[in-house]
């Protein structure tokens, strides 16, 4: 008996030895801090492409009627009717958006394409104040990354004093683009304020590793460029002016549209570029499409059809 007592009061002794911290429990871990929701609206719509953080931002929007002298280019207007009916759109008119793509990478803020800024009218020229509900700097802009020279993708470049928008980027865009670009009477102003700013790539470069790769898309314009945002499965592709309309375009990829420099050669890029994507289940991000212009190419029937996300 003597020994249980010692052997007790040793255990005792050894535990008061401790002190008061010794049995205190080990504090709570802090609470993780809730994620801050993506920022949604009729002008911002954030979202992810991999690890990337992305914004698609309205610039604005145009209309154009159903006359064939834009749209199906030879054909009738009850041609392209019957397709907009049978996708419960109106038929009076096709309705285009412009949205150009943000995406941040580490320390490097990346904008595809600029908007109309003041060459389309009231309906277009938007981005800087989506820039500003999304809470993104226009100084902040390390890279623009340039389809090609149509109005409603560059006309954002300069304000309207041809003061640059975005005067800490890089100005990307292929070769044969800028040549295009450098050319046209209705830029001759912009062009020396450019110029310093302009990284003119070859066709298919790879701009920013893992991040950023120019895609040649050939058709509507000298060196038009689609560009793959992200690697593999997690990657996204910017079409550009490679298609339009989310219905025609997509459902008639052969009709012609005057756009197109080249219409032939359009026309075959849009169907296999279409097609391939289909086929590989590659996500689009597609600048005329309804906002946000985020989804896939999906067969159905002996065509397909735009599938937003």
């Amino acid at each position: 008996m003597r020994s249980l007592f010692v052997i007790a009061a040793a255990i005792a002794m050894a535990a008061c030895s401790k002190g008061p911290d010794a049995e205190a429990p080990a504090p709570a871990a802090e609470p993780a801090a809730p994620a801050a929701a993506p920022i949604r609206s009729a002008s911002v719509h954030q979202f992810s492409i991999g690890d990337l953080f992305a914004f698609a931002l309205r610039d604005g929007g145009i209309e154009v009627p159903n006359d064939n002298k834009v749209f199906a280019v030879g054909r009738t207007p009850e041609e392209v009717a019957a397709v907009l009916t049978a996708n419960g759109l109106p038929t009076d008119k096709l309705a285009l958006a412009i949205q150009p793509l943000v995406v941040k990478s580490g320390d490097r803020v990346l904008l595809f394409d600029t908007g109309a800024g003041g060459l389309f009218g009231p309906t277009t020229g938007h981005l800087l104040t989506s820039f500003a509900e999304a809470s993104i700097d226009p100084q902040s802009v390390t890279d623009i990354f340039i389809t090609h020279s149509h109005g409603d993708h560059v006309g954002g470049l300069v304000n309207a004093e041809s003061k640059l928008n975005y005067p800490n980027a890089t100005i990307h865009l292929s070769k044969p683009e800028w040549d295009h670009m450098s050319a046209q009477e209705q830029y001759k102003t912009w062009i020396p304020v450019l110029q310093p700013k302009v990284d003119a790539f070859e066709p298919g470069a790879e701009l920013v590793p893992g991040v950023v790769q120019a895609v040649e898309i050939k058709g509507h314009t000298p060196g038009h460029s689609g560009y793959r945002v992200g690697t593999g499965a997690d990657s996204i592709l910017y079409v550009g002016d490679s298609m339009h309309h989310y219905v025609v375009s997509v459902q008639q990829p052969d009709w012609t549209i005057a756009f197109d420099g080249d219409a032939p050669t359009a026309q075959a890029s849009r169907a296999a570029l279409i097609a391939q994507s289909a086929a590989d289940g590659q996500r689009i991000y597609a600048v005329h499409f309804p906002f946000p212009g985020i989804g896939k190419f999906e067969k159905k029937g002996e065509g397909y059809a735009w599938v937003a996300e």
